[in-house]
Parts: structure tokens; C-alpha cells; sequence
């Protein structure tokens, strides 16, 4: 996928959760955009190349140490800690792999590419309110919502907080909001901490969003807002 702008890139998901997504600890929606903000970004690729070692050395001395211990607690046979050693100590991968290809999808007769990450979601059901378009995307995860999300040109979110968290990932386009102005490959995580803001674009933009609460409005008639509030989330 093109990396325009990856050098404007200025929010980034903090270290806590790149380990997290490393470890494979992150439920999908999150490790997704973790992976898909990686593919877009030169310093978290740097980050991620230089955590990995550091994990999987943690991990390789942790296995090692249930090694010991099983041995020891259930006294296992010499045949099955043999298999067990080896195991944990084969460095050789020969499994072939396979980079997945890079996913197009079409919204408002615009089409986009997406990050390898997106690869498995090529059956998408857009709903359209005006200049914004939602596709949810199939993750079962309670609460939690996540879903492509397409402005137009010229669109506008009314001013907004948030009850629960809001990560974007800006997967094309541009947007501003009170609080800065963001680019492709930008990951901006908030919660009900901060305070309300209105995005918007001129040029249009598409977005991976997860949140586990319906945006609340804050300004004009509030109740046809968080009625569109509640059909974007």
C-alpha cells in the first residue's frame, strides 16, 4: 500500500501496546489496527524489529523455566522432554511464507488500498448518513465496535466526546480537528478524558475506528445527533 505523507506521521501507538500486539495479547480489533498503523509507519516498523528480539528472548526463558519445572514436579519421561527440548530449542522454520495481498475496496466511487492486515475483509456493507459511510467489520467482542469509516469531501462530525475509548487509524485522506491535523497512518486513541471535537475534512478520508461506547454530542440539536452517534458506532 503507498505510504504518502509517512514522514508527517506523529501518532503512534504507545510502547505497552505494541508489546501487547507483539505478544499477542491484543483482542483483533485492536492488534489490527496496531498491525495496519506498523505496515504505514517506518519508526513503529524500527520499534517492532527492535522489541521482537527482546520478547521472544523473554519468552524463550520463560519456556525454559516450565521446562525445568515440569521435569522436575512430574518427572517426565527422557523420550518426552527429548521432544520437549527439541522443540523449544529448533531456530529452523521451513514453513514457506506467504506475504498476503493488499485488499482494494471502493466507497462513494473512490477506491482505496488498504494494509495487508485488512486482507480477510473484502465483503463489506456500507450505510451511508449523508457524506459518512460505515462498514462494520464481523469481530465478536462484546461491546466493542469496529468498522471502516468514510467521510467525504467536505464532511464534518459534529463536536463530540466520548463515553468510553475512540482509536482512529487514518487509512487515507486527511482530517483536522480542535487538536491538530492528521495524516495517513496517524493512530489517535482517546477516551472520556478529553475533551469534545469535531472532525473534519475537505479533501475526504477513510478511517479504521473501534470504540466501545456511542459517541455523545455536545452541540446543536442533541437528540437527531446521538441518534447518528449510536449509527456510526
Amino acid at each position: 500500500m503507498p505510504t504518502n505523507n509517512i514522514s508527517l506521521i506523529k501518532h503512534h501507538p504507545n510502547k505497552q501496546l505494541l508489546e501487547q500486539h507483539i505478544e499477542g495479547r491484543l483482542p483483533l480489533s485492536m492488534s489490527l489496527a496496531v498491525a495496519a498503523h506498523i505496515e504505514l509507519c517506518p519508526h513503529c516498523q524500527q520499534l517492532e524489529s527492535q522489541l521482537t528480539p527482546q520478547i521472544a528472548n523473554a519468552s524463550w526463558a520463560q519456556a525454559k523455566d516450565a521446562q525445568r519445572d515440569l521435569q522436575h514436579d512430574l518427572k517426565v519421561d527422557a523420550c518426552f522432554s527429548a521432544m520437549l527440548s527439541d522443540i523449544l530449542e529448533s531456530s529452523d522454520d521451513n514453513t514457506p511464507h506467504h506475504e498476503p495481498e493488499s485488499l482494494t475496496i471502493e466507497c462513494k466511487g473512490i477506491t482505496y488500498a488498504l494494509p495487508r492486515a485488512f486482507t480477510k475483509f473484502h465483503q463489506l456493507n456500507w450505510r451511508n448518513l449523508g457524506k459518512i459511510s460505515r462498514a462494520r467489520l464481523p469481530f465478536e467482542e462484546g461491546e466493542v465496535r469496529s468498522s471502516l469509516l468514510h467521510i467525504g469531501k467536505g464532511g464534518t462530525i459534529p463536536t463530540h466526546t466520548h463515553r468510553g475509548y475512540e482509536l482512529t487509524l487514518l487509512l487515507a485522506g486527511d482530517f483536522e480537528d480542535e487538536n491538530g491535523h492528521y495524516v495517513a497512518g496517524d493512530f489517535i486513541l482517546l477516551d472520556e478524558s478529553h475533551s469534545g471535537h469535531s472532525p473534519k475534512t475537505s479533501e475526504g478520508c477513510l478511517c479504521y475506528t473501534v470504540s466501545n461506547a456511542p459517541l455523545h454530542f455536545t452541540q446543536g440539536v442533541s437528540q437527531l445527533f446521538n441518534s447518528i452517534g449510536k449509527a456510526i458506532y
